[in-house]
């Protein structure tokens, strides 16, 4: 039996598969709890510089498993208190969401985690947190309006409607839409171009980007100024 995520390693990009393609890839615990278990590696391993995440098949992911709600604890896959956002958050790598298909919901909040997303023409966003009445767990209320904008996010997910992957790549929430037999050469393209930069310094320009984004243009710019100023003088800055 095939194992519910995939992982394998080119030099020092890792790429993680959602792969329960018979289910589109749904999210029950199973699957969280082996994804928790590769974000660990990506984590730890010194040698992984990118995280990328894609799908088996012809899904990203239909998002949780509806018929493992009564079962599964979704939110805390492993017991250990580990929240997804904060996980993917902890790794302080890039992740790229190579979207090779429907993302639905919670495969929504997992690709707005992410630093940014490739997606092939076949890419639909979905939030169907509305239609179904479940509060998001994963950031979809936060994350999707600092992508596309507050009202434009209200109307996604107040009404459940589909983004196709021209409308996400109009609205800035995909970089880039690329042909299907071209999205993982693609992207694995971006990844060692990523990994091309200095090591050490990469995670610090990250949080830099992500630190400043949440605060207002005149705090981002002290921010930037603050740690320019430690680097000058000698400092790590932010990491």
């Amino acid at each position: 039996m095939e194992k519910p995520v995939l992982f394998r390693k080119e030099d020092s990009v890792a790429i993680l598969t959602l792969n329960r393609p018979e289910k589109r890839n749904a999210l029950n615990q199973d699957l969280l709890t082996h994804l928790y278990g590769h974000l660990d590696v990506v984590k730890s391993d010194d040698s992984i510089r990118v995280a990328v995440i894609t799908g088996a098949g012809s899904s990203f992911s239909a998002g949780l498993d509806l018929n493992c709600l009564a079962t599964d604890n979704m939110m805390d896959p492993r017991g250990d208190g580990v929240y997804l956002t904060d996980f993917m958050k902890s790794c302080n790598k890039p992740f790229i969401g190579a979207i090779n298909g429907p993302a639905i919901t919670g495969a929504f909040e997992i690709a707005l985690n992410c630093d940014f997303l490739i997606a092939a023409p076949s890419a639909v966003f979905r939030d169907t947190h509305a239609l179904l009445g479940i509060y998001p767990g994963w950031g979809m209320s936060q994350l999707l309006s600092r992508a596309v904008g507050i009202r434009m996010a209200r109307q996604i997910s107040l009404t459940g409607m589909d983004i196709t992957a021209q409308q996400a790549l109009n609205l800035g929430l995909v970089n880039e839409i690329v042909e299907p037999d071209q999205l993982m050469p693609r992207v694995m393209e971006i990844a060692r171009d990523i990994c091309k930069t200095k090591a050490d310094f990469l995670p610090g320009y990250r949080k830099l980007i992500n630190d400043g984004h949440n605060l207002s243009a005149g705090q981002a710019l002290d921010l930037e100024k603050k740690v320019f100023t430690r680097f000058l003088n000698g400092s790590a800055a932010l990491i």
